[in-house]
């Protein structure tokens, strides 16, 4: 029986009311992904769609590997509904288990390696995991050790499962054990819950984003079509499979347009080079930092890697420059900046065939209807500055917390991105800026008022505001302004924050103690001219 039927998303009406049109009129596919891997196997069983560095599966292996997990799961009291986390690296078994979590009805729950109790305990309280899958220890981190502290503290989460370990709550003990046995499988809706991710926003409090298989779905197969992706053809995945991004181009993408993934645990250049020679890739989806990087290693092994057809990137600044400049090093390769967020995937496709504004511009709009509105939600005209809307088949059921929900969708379904851009007449957006107070750190959102709580707790520390500043790899690093109220050095600010338990990414970069901040005249601290003094100070 499932023991936590209540969740925080038990709220939502499905389809919510900004999809309905999606439901009724026949936009979305209606099938979720377990239905998709089902006609795969059966097409093309032998089809290899998931290679990593350890090894393969065809299509056949991962839907069976996914149900003897599933038939394990279940004999292990997992029911549906149940939230089924994973904080695994690139590793193809982290497609079996998303596959298993579609046959059962599970939600899943990605969380990028990268976070430490203090998040962890956040984000698998809020959503009430169950269960969670993680490395034993990777990086010399004990990852199964912070799991089981997590559960020693959330009497939801009943299991802890590792991931190339040992022992009968390992990955590879479950498959054995469930391949002789069978479990009723469930109906799943395709538009109820089928993830929670969780991102960080303005308040600190990261927001758990919901997307059914619709959403997910729709968006991958559209972009496909798109960049002109044909089943058979095989991509490269250097980001996160729990991010959103690499979780949708990595891990759904084979069983949605029939392709290989390739994942990469871990970024170089140099590897990302062969594995595109030897597999004859033809595109990926990554950080710009990625395509700065690639193109320099092209340049320097003297191969334009003919296969390699096109580089979406996005979750950085890209300069105009950099596309006409990492397009030369390719012999067919076409980059473009692409403009998406957790909650809206993918609002703009980018522009394959068309450098100027595939370098000048975020994108091409496609899937979306997007609203560019001044403060009080007034339609600004094509040209003018102000915050993007965008509304679309791919954009979230909502945030596990209604609240948030209400705050973060207009009553006609736009959700409120907190950029701030322009939309030409013919489609294009460009952001200049953002409403919202991110940091974003090589694509991943760091929440400045996140790290400013941790450092207030500090007793030398009267007040701190944390913005971002520019980094030559990856695009934004953490600066934090401080106040102090008594002394205090920035390497034991740093050690302050190491020590709340947060993720090493958060650990400000560089501190500049100053006796106060600019100011409006109702005393906001003015965190436009702290970015732009950084930024004039660090250059950038």
């Amino acid at each position: 029986m499932n023991k936590n039927n209540d969740k925080p998303w038990d709220w939502l009406p499905i389809p919510a009311p900004h999809q309905q049109a999606f439901a009724t009129g026949g936009v979305w596919d209606m099938k979720t992904l377990a239905d998709l891997a089902r006609e795969r196997a059966d097409a093309a069983p032998d089809f290899v769609c998931f290679i990593d560095g350890e090894g393969q599966y065809t299509f056949a292996q991962v839907l069976a590997e996914a149900e003897a997990l599933s038939a394990s799961l279940h004999a292990r009291g997992l029911c549906a509904g149940d939230v089924i986390a994973f904080q695994v690296p690139n590793w193809r078994e982290a497609a079996v288990i998303n596959l298993a979590a579609a046959l059962s009805g599970f939600v899943v729950n990605p969380i990028v390696p990268i976070y430490r109790d203090a998040e962890m305990l956040m984000m698998l309280g809020d959503c009430r995991a169950a269960a969670i899958f993680v490395p034993d220890v990777w990086r010399k981190v004990d990852y199964a050790a912070m799991a089981r502290r997590c559960a020693d503290a959330l009497p939801d989460l009943r299991h802890v499962f590792t991931v190339r370990g040992v022992g009968e709550d390992d990955f590879a003990a479950l498959v054995a054990a469930g391949r002789d046995a069978a479990f009723d499988a469930p109906k799943v809706d395709p538009m109820g819950v089928k993830m929670v991710l969780y991102t960080s926003g303005t308040t600190g409090r990261p927001k758990g984003v919901l997307h059914s298989h619709c959403t997910l779905a729709h968006i991958v197969a559209t972009s496909g079509r798109h960049w002109g992706l044909g089943e058979g053809e095989a991509t490269l995945m250097p980001s996160p499979v729990t991010h959103v991004s690499g979780y949708a181009n990595g891990l759904e993408a084979p069983f949605i347009c029939g392709i290989r993934s390739v994942l990469m645990e871990a970024w170089n250049a140099n590897e990302a080079l062969a594995l595109i020679e030897q597999h004859q890739l033809v595109g990926t989806v990554a950080a710009t930092p990625f395509l700065v990087e690639l193109a320099a290693a092209v340049r320097a092994a003297g191969t334009g890697l003919p296969s390699f057809r096109f580089f979406a990137c996005g979750g950085a600044a890209v300069p105009a420059d950099l596309i006409p400049a990492a397009n030369a090093a390719f012999d067919n390769c076409k980059a473009f900046r692409v403009f998406g967020a957790s909650e809206v995937p993918l609002v703009t496709f980018g522009w394959p065939t068309n450098e100027h504004l595939a370098a000048t511009t975020d994108g091409e709009v496609v899937d979306y209807v997007v609203l560019i509105v001044d403060y009080e939600d007034r339609v600004l005209a094509a040209g003018e500055e102000g915050e993007i809307l965008a509304r679309g088949p791919a954009m979230m059921m909502g945030y596990a917390d209604a609240a948030q929900t209400a705050e973060a969708i207009t009553p006609d379904g736009y959700f409120r991105t907190g950029d701030l851009g322009v939309l030409t007449a013919d489609g294009a957006v460009t952001i200049t800026g953002r409403k919202k107070d991110l940091i974003i750190r090589g694509g991943e959102n760091i929440s400045a008022k996140e790290i400013e709580d941790v450092l207030h707790t500090h007793p030398a520390v009267k007040e701190a505001a944390v913005v971002a500043m520019p980094h030559e790899r990856l695009g934004e690093g953490v600066c934090a302004y401080v106040i102090l109220g008594s002394d205090a050095d920035a390497a034991t600010l740093a050690a302050h924050v190491a020590a709340s338990g947060m993720a090493k990414q958060k650990i400000p970069e560089r501190f500049e103690l100053v006796e106060d901040f600019p100011r409006t005249a109702s005393g906001k601290v003015r965190k436009d001219q702290l970015r732009a003094m950084i930024k004039e100070k660090v250059g950038g």
